[in-house]
C-alpha cells in the first residue's frame, strides 16, 4: 500500500510539474517598446489635419494606420522597438516613404512627413 501511495504521489507531482512548465512556457517574454510621433506638413510647411499615416515594418509586414489631429500631429505608442517605414496620405497625395526609422525604448522618435504639392 505504501508503494502504491508513493507511485500516486510521484505521478501527481509529475502532472503538477508538467502543467507548471507548460504555463511558464506560454508566458510572453517582455519585448521593449517605444513611441514614434510626428507631424504631417504640406508643400508650404503647414500642418495637415486628418491626414492618414501608415506604418509598417521595414520588410513590409504588419501595416497599421492612424490619422493626424487638428494640428497635424500623430503618434504610434507602445510599438516594438525596431525599424519601420512610414508615409502620409491626404487629398489624393502621398508623401515619399521614410525608410528604416528606428523606434527605440528610451526616447520617442520624432519625424516630419512632407506631402508634395497637389498637381
Amino acid at each position: 500500500m505504501k508503494r502504491l501511495l508513493a507511485h500516486v504521489f510521484l505521478a501527481a507531482a509529475l502532472v503538477v510539474s508538467f502543467f507548471a512548465f507548460a504555463a511558464a512556457a506560454q508566458q510572453k517574454v517582455a519585448v521593449p517598446v517605444g513611441t514614434l510621433e510626428g507631424i504631417v506638413v504640406d508643400a508650404q510647411n503647414k500642418p495637415v489635419a486628418h491626414a492618414s499615416v501608415t506604418i509598417q515594418t521595414s520588410d513590409g509586414h504588419k501595416p497599421h494606420a492612424t490619422h493626424t489631429d487638428e494640428n497635424g500631429h500623430f503618434q504610434f505608442a507602445r510599438w516594438e522597438t525596431g525599424q519601420y517605414d512610414l508615409r502620409a496620405y491626404s487629398d489624393g497625395v502621398f508623401s515619399d516613404w521614410e525608410k528604416r526609422i528606428m523606434i527605440k525604448s528610451k526616447k520617442p522618435t520624432q519625424i516630419t512627413l512632407r506631402l508634395p504639392a497637389q498637381k
